[in-house]
């Protein structure tokens, strides 16, 4: 059997941002990232070279000497077979199933939205918490009428464009953004997959709505970027919109919750999935 070398780095919060740079710069061909129920982040690469993993984790090392470093051999997979059996699909609230494009035509899911992501580096399957909560909590809105077609909505943090695929599938508008090209790519690749219009994709962070108010905020990252930016976020809800924000824990929750609250905003219903939890102004 080849093999492969796998290096796995495994950091705290204050790491993420940091390390995610500068795996841009030095791993262009991509990454994997897993949030874990810690708190922590696990960053994990696969490459046939051990001398280029070794020199990128001397690299990662020198910013970041708190996070834990692990190099491995690891026996080569058939990884096109491997997605397949993990990409299973996603039924997410009462209305959506997220689906990969060969699932495409199954008839397994009535009256659901098929979501169909291409499954690449980019965060949103359906199969993190976070991304199934959001969808979930995007069925309770347009269920009870709080949201609906021909309004607008931004996706903060867009990743795959599960999100605001989903939206435009029920009829909203909006825009997406991210930090991250390589997920601005893969979701400009499932909109075109999803055959969706009025979904603006653009790679920039909050800034890139500014002046602009939507009827619904989505915002699926993490409880530091969601706490810092809370001024901003804030200011993109319209008057009478609904704000939903996930990608962290519930022993975050009360952190995030004080940040909006200093922005003038009541307590928010809290929505949890094991240790994951979404909050929802409605």
């Amino acid at each position: 059997m080849d093999t492969l070398f796998r290096l796995d780095i495994l950091a705290e919060e204050a790491d993420f941002d940091l390390l995610a740079g500068h795996l841009a710069l030095h791993a262009v061909y991509g990454w994997e990232e897993e949030s874990l129920p810690t708190g922590q982040m696990l960053f994990r690469l696969h490459c046939e070279q051990e001398d280029w993993l070794v020199q990128l984790q001397n690299t990662l090392w020198a910013v970041a000497p708190a996070a834990r470093y692990v190099l491995e051999r690891v026996e080569a997979q058939d990884w096109l077979a491997a997605w397949r059996q993990f990409f299973t699909p996603v039924p997410c609230g009462s209305r959506f199933v997220v689906l990969p494009p060969w699932l495409a035509d199954t008839k397994d899911f009535p009256g659901r939205t098929p979501i169909l992501i291409e499954p690449k580096s980019a965060f949103g399957t359906g199969h993190h918490a976070t991304t199934a909560l959001c969808l979930s909590v995007v069925s309770e809105l347009l269920d009870s009428g709080r949201i609906r077609a021909g309004q607008s909505f931004l996706d903060l943090g867009t990743g795959s464009g599960v999100l605001g695929i989903g939206c435009c599938k029920s009829g909203l508008h909006g825009l997406g953004l991210d930090i991250d090209p390589l997920a601005v790519g893969n979701a400009v690749e499932n909109r075109a997959l999803n055959k969706v219009e009025g979904f603006e994709l653009a790679t920039g962070s909050v800034d890139g709505a500014a002046g602009r108010c939507f009827d619904l905020v989505l915002a699926n990252i993490l409880a530091r970027p969601l706490t810092e930016m809370a001024p901003q976020i804030r200011a993109a809800v319209a008057e009478e919109g609904c704000l939903v924000l996930s990608g962290l824990l519930e022993i975050q929750a009360a952190g995030v919750i004080a940040a909006y609250r200093t922005e003038g905003l009541p307590e928010p219903r809290s929505v949890l999935q094991g240790e994951w939890c979404a909050l929802v102004w409605e």
